[in-house]
């Protein structure tokens, strides 16, 4: 629990000694006199604003209740003129001399801190119109009620406004006052947290702040990088800090001024000269419906009433504060017509209250006005504002509030939003520090890969020159910024772990390198998108792949296409033999010895029959057209089988970790590299098995000398490393996903989103990829050697050869059998072997020659009777 507030025990002490301190005789006195009027006390500021709305509020709702009921209440109002003592001998006088049931009001937390106690005392209920009232106030002072919703939603829909406009950080200017202390900065500081917005500076103004004091605040806020302001001030200090902001140039572009609800409320009550140091000022405040027909009733009545109460007030219009006031007054007398209860009973029945009012629903929740759900969101333009739109709790944006009314997440749908200066633009939210030095850029020196980053010490200039890939991205990224950025590079000699932590610890204000994004060191800082692959990947040696092949000599066809030269072998063999066949002893005999001379004469005729040996001419087409297919098939049998046994064919020596773990193998990584860790937590390696390298030349050296079975590297990396040493290593295994490459900030840096949409733009416009292609060129090695496997040629690469040989046969063997005599005997011959033959292949060796003979004997037989 909270203690009471130390500068008001004093206070406290003189009062309580003046008060009428017997709730006992006061509760006996009361229920003596049940049927005396009724009263009803108030405690008003009556030099604000507020107090005057309020004071005319809570008068019609007398007159309307009474009106309403036909019961006679008396309400009694004291005027505080803000000040907490006089605050004090008001409930004091309220209690003691006019015996009032029930106190409303104050105004202010300071102000409602001292009556509570008083009403507590005297067991008198509280209504209080302070915006804020702690939980510990509540439980030590039984009596009092928060009659005014509190702010944490107003805190949410402020945290949605600076979220829609993707702003990351703010500053908060509150008034030094318990109830902004203990009230607004916690709910807005869980809201905005929420949205992933944090308040990077706190402004506390006092009441009595001076005009020097203030400007002397305001240019420390100038000074900064941060331009969204969040204002919760009391009316007529929020008037001083923008009159002054507006003379120190802080109401032009670039700037952004959000104002909550003790200020926003107001607006109507502003004149025009205000309003013109104040243009572009966003506010939000609570909504009330104004199109109900019992508002607009109160609303002619109340402006009237205002202008002939109070004719030095310029402007008429009524606020929320009015509203509020009218609804408690009502909520009370309610109460009060329904019951004679005092004290503890009519505090508890009021409690149970539940209807619409003026300012919506009134229902309470632990001894709290039920909090508002809908704020208005306005614009200060011209001389007046202009209402942009509404926000709702757990629906968000909309344009108007109907049933069926679209919403939104973001505001940007609500239509444009006039800035302070003007610009229809929307400001980012921040700028450099007026005083800020350049950035302090840290830069790795131990890069495995200098093409990345390469730091060098000149001697003759006394400085180090910063080189490589990731630099030059950088100086391109700065190039697409809208604003200029003055920076400086550092090297740093340490792990990459540790070169991150430095931007935790102030000391560099950004990284630039070959840095990788792992999750560990979010804990220091924030980075960019990853401009390179992500990836981490294992590198190996690799080994012949057609080493002691046995069938290798088969490899440059495939089956089908050695089935296919093998029948077009015999075919053409069968229709050379069917011509030749009369003219050679060596093609008659025995069927047996004629089948032996078939095939043997199918493959021998490429290597040994010539063209002087054959005597019909028919079989000389038929052998030119398949020599010719059969050198061209020969030729390139040699030359692709040459290509295999010449062109070495690699394969990794390890495909998977699981390999190198059960063999106990050693690996290397980089030693200033977070891949150390990760092969020791994440994929299990032995710690004792890893072995830490600091230069590409000696992951090279031990892998060629089998020191150790595998590298890890990150993907980008790996790249070049392949690109220098092409013909000895692979990759491996699977991609493990871990980050890219990125630039890291400090957490929550303004600068960072700013930083991201140009390097997205110089990804856009190619340049990286040409810095990407600049680097591996200075890489490549000139006699790369393929070490993708050569195919097997198939029959569709042949097709017009075999086409054609076969076609030729074909129309030779058409043409040699219509030549022939017109005989029977001819043609049964022919017909008879070429079935002898197909039979054999059928039925087996022992058919074949049963079927060879009967042809014989039958020949024989036919030969005798011609």
């Amino acid at each position: 629990m909270n203690a009471f507030p130390p500068f008001h025990y004093f206070l406290l002490a003189i009062l309580l000694l003046i008060a009428v301190k017997a709730p006992t005789n006061r509760s006996t006195e009361i229920t003596k006199n049940s049927h005396a009027k009724r009263v009803i006390g108030a405690i008003i500021d009556g030099s604000s604003r507020i107090g005057k709305e309020q004071k005319v509020a809570l008068e019609m709702a007398m007159e309307d209740f009474c009106e309403f009921s036909n019961q006679s209440f008396l309400l009694q109002i004291e005027d505080s003129h803000g000040e907490p003592i006089r605050a004090g001998l008001a409930a004091i006088a309220l209690i003691k001399s006019h015996h009032v049931q029930l106190i409303l009001g104050p105004c202010t937390w300071e102000e409602a801190s001292l009556v509570a106690d008083i009403g507590n005392k005297n067991q008198i209920p509280i209504l209080s119109f302070a915006d804020v009232t702690p939980n510990w106030a509540i439980e030590q002072w039984p009596f009092l009620v928060q009659a005014s919703p509190n702010q944490h939603g107003q805190m949410k829909a402020i945290a949605a406004i600076v979220k829609s406009w993707e702003w990351h950080q703010v500053t908060m200017i509150y008034e030094d006052t318990d109830s902004s202390v203990n009230g607004v900065l916690p709910h807005l500081f869980d809201a905005l947290k929420e949205a992933g917005v944090r308040i990077i500076h706190h402004l506390s103004l006092g009441p009595l702040t001076t005009t020097n004091s203030l400007s002397k605040e305001l240019e420390r806020l100038q000074s900064g990088q941060c331009r969204i302001f969040v204002v919760n001030l009391s009316f007529l200090l929020a008037i001083r800090l923008f009159e002054k902001a507006n003379k120190m140039k802080m109401m032009e572009n670039g700037y952004v001024w959000i104002t909550t609800n003790s200020m926003t409320s107001l607006v109507h009550s502003i004149d025009a000269s205000i309003i013109s140091y104040m243009q572009g000022v966003m506010g939000v405040r609570s909504y009330f419906p104004e199109n109900e027909p019992h508002f607009q009733d109160f609303y002619f009545k109340f402006c009237k009433k205002f202008a002939s109460k109070y004719p030095e007030e310029k402007n008429h219009e009524l606020g929320i504060f009015a509203l509020q006031a009218y609804d408690a007054l009502w909520s009370v007398c309610l109460t009060m017509m329904e019951s004679n209860k005092v004290g503890q009973q009519l505090l508890d029945k009021i409690l149970l209250s539940d209807f619409q009012g003026l300012s919506g629903r009134v229902q309470f929740f632990n001894k709290k006005l039920a909090p508002g759900q809908i704020f208005q969101i306005i614009n200060m333009i011209g001389k007046s504002y202009q209402e942009l739109g509404f926000w709702s709790s757990k629906l968000g944006f909309s344009k108007t509030i109907a049933e069926n009314v679209t919403y939104n997440s973001s505001m940007r749908n609500l239509g444009q939003v006039i800035w302070p200066g003007g610009p229809w633009y929307t400001p980012k939210g921040w700028t450099l520090s007026t005083t800020a030095e350049p950035l302090r850029i840290g830069v790795p020196t131990r890069s495995l890969f200098k093409n990345y980053v390469n730091v060098e010490y000149d001697l003759l200039e006394n400085k180090s020159l910063f080189s490589g890939f990731s630099i030059d991205l950088f100086k391109a990224t700065v190039e697409q910024l809208p604003f200029y950025l003055p920076y400086n590079f550092y090297p740093f000699n340490g792990t990459y772990d540790a070169l991150v932590e430095q931007i935790h610890l102030k000391k560099f204000d950004a990284v630039v390198g070959d840095v990788a994004i792992v999750a560990n060191r979010y804990k220091h800082a924030e980075f960019t998108h990853p401009y390179t692959e992500s990836g981490l990947v294992m590198i190996v040696p690799v080994q012949s792949k057609t080493c002691n092949k046995a069938w290798l000599f088969l490899k440059p066809y495939t089956n089908a296409m050695w089935v296919l030269i093998g029948a077009i072998n015999v075919y053409n063999g069968l229709v050379v033999w069917l011509i030749e066949r009369h003219y050679w002893p060596e093609l008659k005999g025995s069927a047996l010895n004629q089948m032996i001379t078939l095939l043997c004469l199918a493959f021998t005729t490429l290597f040994s029959l010539h063209g002087k040996k054959l005597h019909s001419s028919l079989s000389r087409m038929t052998m030119v057209a398949w020599i010719f297919v059969a050198l061209v098939i020969m030729q390139i049998y040699t030359a692709n089988l040459t290509t295999m046994l010449t062109v070495q064919q690699l394969e990794p020596t390890v495909n998977d970790i699981e390999t190198l773990q059960k063999s106990n193998a050693i690996v290397g990584c980089s030693r200033a590299a977070f891949v150390g860790k990760y092969l020791v937590e994440v994929l299990g390696f032995n710690p004792k098995n890893i072995k830490n390298y600091t230069s590409p030349d000696e992951y090279a050296e031990d892998l060629i000398n089998r020191e150790i079975a595998a590298i890890f590297l990150e993907i980008p990396v790996a790249k070049l490393f392949l690109a220098r040493y092409c013909k000895g290593f692979t990759t491996a295994g699977p991609v493990y996903k871990v980050g890219g490459f990125g630039f890291a900030f400090p957490k929550g840096s303004p600068l960072l989103p700013s930083i991201i949409e140009a390097l997205l733009k110089v990804f856009e416009s190619g340049k990286l990829r040409e810095l990407e292609n600049s680097m591996l060129a200075s890489q490549v090695c000139m006699d790369v050697e393929s070490y993708d496997e050569i195919p097997s040629l198939n029959t569709n690469s042949f097709l017009v050869l075999f086409i054609l040989t076969g076609g030729t046969s074909t129309m030779v063997l058409v043409i040699y059998i219509f030549r022939l005599d017109n005989s029977m005997l001819v043609h049964k011959t022919i017909w008879r072997l070429m079935l002898a033959v197909i039979r054999h292949w059928s039925h087996g060796k022992k058919w074949f020659f049963r079927r060879v003979n009967n042809a014989r004997i039958s020949n024989t037989r036919e030969t005798i009777q011609l």
